[in-house]
């Protein structure tokens, strides 16, 4: 043992510690948990007991011996590599490499911030699947079928899985989510649904074949088109200004009954009339209503002791509003000029 203990202070003291390799290598060759000197630690529990004490102290100076020269290499190299001179083919006064940092989209600016504005009145997210059935999509919401009202939506149809009678599609719109949390959740329910909804429909400033909608419901006894009225107020004028007025147009959907458009002030031009309002001063935003009682049946709601209301807002429209942006081609462009518009937000 004292053998190996004499050889390895000799290998200590001559070992290569000139570069910064070097002496890396010797730090896992001595110091390391796996090195030569660990390996003699693990040794002395063999030696006889009455020679242990003798040893140890003399592994535990050699570990000394050994810290102590990698210490002094380490200091000896990082004096030379401070003195060093500056390389003079280098100009040191050249302005940092930019590095862009990223910024968040536009759309999920506006989405983040009118799920806040919903859950500060309780309304908790929902979210469900893109590809979707004729029931959750269609059915259940009233559209019978070869009704003229599934004639209002373009629909992407996908081939049928093994097993199913129908093909499927992507939804179009987040009506489903609606279904399938008044099919699943228990009474009362308050929810808003975000997500992508996909529709047939050729590419313009004004309108793509993909886009997103934030949607919700509230479903109670006694819910009343009031409360659906001082919903809207709020979040229009939490998101838009105090200043912003808002008026209920008489529509139809086949999911609820009364329905309703929703319209604010122009922003462009504030209630004056441009081309943007078409000159009428105000610009839509949604739709909104009672719940039909036959979608309520339909999800095994009792809609003689249950009302609820459910609206549906467009992102994109709200974000062109909000922003003023006149096409909505920029959303999916990916346009970098068009997003640093944004960064400050």
């Amino acid at each position: 043992m004292q053998e190996s203990i004499l050889g390895l202070a000799a290998e200590v003291a001559a070992a290569d510690v000139s570069t910064a390799a070097a002496l890396d290598q010797f730090r896992l060759l001595y110091l390391g948990r796996k090195g030569r000197l660990a390996d003699l630690f693990d040794q002395l529990k063999t030696v006889p007991a009455d020679e242990r004490r003798a040893i140890g102290q003399q592994l535990n100076g050699l570990k000394q011996q050994a810290q102590t020269r990698f210490d002094e290499a380490q200091q000896a190299l990082e004096e030379t590599n401070a003195n060093q001179p500056a390389d003079a083919t280098y100009d040191y006064t050249l302005p940092a490499v930019p590095y862009a940092l990223g910024t968040r989209h536009p759309l999920s600016l506006v989405r983040e911030q009118m799920l806040r504005i919903f859950s500060r009145i309780g309304f908790a997210v929902a979210e469900g699947p893109e590809i979707e059935d004729d029931w959750h999509n269609f059915t259940a919401l009233n559209f019978p079928e070869n009704h003229p009202a599934r004639d209002m939506q373009d629909t992407f149809f996908v081939p049928a899985v093994e097993g199913d009678e129908q093909p499927g599609l992507l939804r179009t719109h987040t009506s489903t989510v609606q279904v399938r949390v008044m099919e699943n959740e228990p009474l009362p329910i308050r929810r808003v649904m975000p997500g992508r909804v996909y529709r047939n429909e050729a590419i313009s400033a004004r309108a793509h074949m993909l886009f997103h909608q934030v949607e919700g419901h509230y479903i109670d006894e006694n819910v009343s088109f009031a409360d659906l009225k001082q919903t809207i107020y709020y979040f229009v004028r939490e998101l838009f200004g105090e200043d912003i007025n808002i008026r209920f147009r008489p529509s139809y959907f086949p999911f609820t009954e009364p329905s309703a458009e929703i319209d604010i002030t122009c922003l462009i031009c504030k209630g004056a009339g441009c081309n943007i309002c078409k000159g009428v001063g105000w610009v839509e935003i949604g739709g909104c209503g009672m719940v039909d009682p036959a979608v309520l049946e339909n999800c095994g709601i009792d809609s003689e002791k249950y009302s609820g209301y459910a609206w549906g807002m467009g992102i994109e429209r709200i974000t062109m509003l909000k922003y003023q942006v006149k096409d909505l081609r920029l959303f999916t462009e990916n346009d970098v000029r068009f997003l640093r518009q944004f960064e400050a937000l």
